[in-house]
Parts: C-alpha cells; structure tokens; sequence
C-alpha cells in the first residue's frame, strides 16, 4: 500500500542548534515489482495527494506508470532526441534543424518538459514576432518543437506523457513567385555563361538548387538521355529519373561536350573553370535586374517547373515524381495559378458550351428532319430554334 507524507527538513536556528522542521508540500509513496517510489505532488492539499497516489497505483496495476523520467525530462533532452534522429537517418536537413533548435533553446533552453504548456509556446511564438519572424518561419520552428514531443513520446519508457496542443500561424506570406517563358528567355540571356545551363535544367524540371548542383557525370547517360537522381542525393531520400529531351538535352550535351574537351577531371554537371558550381546569389540579382525582372527567386523556377508540367498536360502523380515533391500538400501550393490561366480556362469553357450547343443543334436538325420525313411537320422536340445572346434584341 502506499502513503502519503511531508518531508522534514533540518536546519539551524538563532542558536545554532539544529530544528527539525516539516515541510509544507505532500510527497507519495508507492511500490512497483517491490522497489519503492518517492514522488512530490507539488501541492500543499492532502485530497489532491491522494488522487496522485490512486493515480499511480492505478497505472502501476495496468502496466501503463512512465516512471519518474518524465519529471526529469528537460527541453535540451527532447533536442537532442531530434539531433540523433535526423543524424541517424542521414536526413539531409540535419544541419538546418540545429538552427531552428538554436532559436526554441533561447526561449524553452532549460526547462522542465512538464512546464512547457501552451501559454508559454503562446509566448514564444509572441517573442518571434517582435522579432520581425514571419509566420513561416515561426511555424517551421514550431513544428520543430512538435516533433521533438512526438520522439520524446515514442522513447521506453515515455519522457513525455500529455504534449501540449501547438497551433501553427495562418501564412498569408507564401510566396508564389514564378517564371513566365518570356521571363526565362530574358534571364538566360542575361546570366554568365557557367549557369545559363543550370537556369535550363531548373526551369524545365523543377528540380531543387541543390539537387542540381550535385549531379555528377556517372548519373547521366547521354545515349539513353537520361539522368538518375540516387536516393542519396535527393532531399526526399528517393531515388527518381530525368528524362533528357529538347531544351534540356542539348544544354548537358553542350556541357559534356565543354568538360571533354577543356576540364576532362570534372566530375560535376554544372561547374565553373572545372569546379562544383557554388550558387552565387550575387550574379543572379544582376541579372535579374539587367533582364527587367524584380525579387526574382531561384526558387521560383521550381514553382515554374511544376506549373509548366501540369499546364503541359502531365498528370500530376508524373510530375510530383519528375520534381520531386513527397506530398500533394505541397506539390499544390508549387502548381501556381496566374490570371492568363484563369483566362485560358474561360476559354477553354467556352469551347466546350460551344461544342455542346452544337451537337444541340445537330441533334435538333436531324429529329426535325424525321418529323419531316413521318408527315408530322417541322416541329421539333425543342420547341425552335435554340435561343441565342447574339439573336437578342438590344437591351435598351
């Protein structure tokens, strides 16, 4: 059976003679497989002492008690259960994720997991936004923090038993940037030499900067005209292949060509002088600007990528698989929506009615045509002529 207790505690006092003291907050015992368990409740009332103890007990005779690991659980535990997963599975983001972590340590570094409730997240998300932190941002770093609670959830035993609730932050900011094929042409004109190639292979497949940058020539094969992607090098961890065709083709065959005959050692797609092309930011802006283009993104040729496929007639499942996206999720906020689509759809609607009112009417003359041919008149099952806007008197 358990108990219920206050702890004493021993100090001195004005004359120096040591008093035994009893402290004010109630501690449990309880036994599980004959070892005894010492737990403080944290509270000065008896009742809700006892409820802690009827509490686990109760557990203890499920077979569900977490131990006391999970008072002990600290913030800085829960990160590093992040940092080991993302680094034993070879995650390629792992670098990235030390930063967000980096941020959520100056607000929860420290802390038990048992304090971290909502009203604190509430505060840290407050924090980053005087900060200047967009919601974007502040969301990748909050679902950060729910995934630490979810490994921390899933260790034996538990270290954390009850996650707090963690709402992400509506974003209105998602970019949604894209290039139009006259925007490509002007930008291909303006770039260096060394990344006009690389502007091609990104705007015709919508493959990520750093996908394409670490293709090396024993993944292409010019003969079957494609190039494949090992799952090692892909963020997804999934293998997938380009196909080589028109624009894209010629752009690796012009580069193969380039590396035979003056940089026969390159392993690299895409380089400069012989060397793995660094993205340089600095070269892409003034091209932009001397192409006429603003706030122009590399990224944005991932979102032209998908848009082009789609609009192109690919279905949708191809083209996740040619760009690479895991999720339909995010595969639809990369399938950008300009207003010439919009037009283009109005059109395309329009067609069809048309076609519609067309096989109407070819159906109206030819049931005509029977009644003609049965003596029954020129009647038709549609009363006349099918009404037309074009037909109507004005409307004034």
């Amino acid at each position: 059976m358990g108990s219920i207790f206050k702890r004493e505690h021993k100090d001195k006092g004005a004359d120096g003679k040591t008093v035994t003291r009893e402290g004010k907050t109630y501690w449990i015992k309880y036994y599980r497989d004959g070892r005894p368990y010492r737990e403080s409740t944290e509270s000065t009332s008896y009742d809700h002492a006892r409820k802690i103890l009827a509490l686990r007990e109760g557990q203890i005779a499920t077979n569900t008690f977490p131990g006391l690991d999970v008072k002990k659980t600290t913030f800085d535990d829960l990160a590093q259960y992040m940092v080991d997963d993302y680094e034993v599975n070879g995650r390629k983001s792992a670098r990235r994720i030390k930063s967000l972590i980096d941020h959520l340590r100056e607000h929860f570094g420290g802390k038990r997991v048992t304090d971290i409730q909502t009203d604190q997240i509430t505060g840290y998300i407050r924090k980053r936004q005087k900060e200047k932190a967009e919601n974007g941002t502040i969301n990748r770093e909050l679902s950060g923090l729910r995934r630490m609670f979810n490994l921390g959830s899933r260790q034996t035993p538990p270290k954390v038993i009850n996650p707090p609730h963690i709402a992400m932050l509506k974003e209105s900011n998602v970019r949604k940037g894209f290039f139009e094929y006259g925007e490509y042409v002007k930008l291909l004109a303006a770039l260096p030499e060394h990344l006009k190639p690389v502007l091609t292979a990104a705007y015709m497949t919508g493959m990520r900067r750093g996908e394409l940058l670490d293709i090396t020539w024993d993944q292409v094969s010019l003969e079957e005209g494609k190039i494949t992607l090992d799952a090692d090098n892909t963020k997804t961890g999934e293998s997938r292949i380009i196909y080589l065709t028109g624009e894209l083709y010629q752009a690796i065959a012009y580069q193969h060509e380039l590396m035979k005959q003056k940089f026969p050692d390159c392993r690299y797609v895409f380089f400069l002088a012989g060397h793995k092309i660094k993205y340089c930011r600095k070269s892409w802006m003034t091209a932009c600007k001397s192409a006429g283009l603003k706030e122009k993104l590399f990224h944005d040729l991932r979102r032209s990528g998908v848009r082009n496929m789609i609009r192109s007639g690919i279905p949708e499942v191809v083209a996740m698989r040619i760009s690479g996206h895991k999720t339909r999720s995010v595969f639809d906020r990369y399938n950008i929506t300009s207003e010439e689509d919009l037009k283009a759809a109005a059109e395309k609607l329009t067609e069809h009615h048309r076609k519609m009112r067309g096989k109407l009417e070819q159906k109206q003359r030819e049931e005509a045509a029977a009644l003609i041919g049965t003596g029954m008149g020129t009647g038709s099952a549609f009363g006349g002529e099918i009404p037309s806007f074009s037909d109507s008197k004005s409307l004034n």
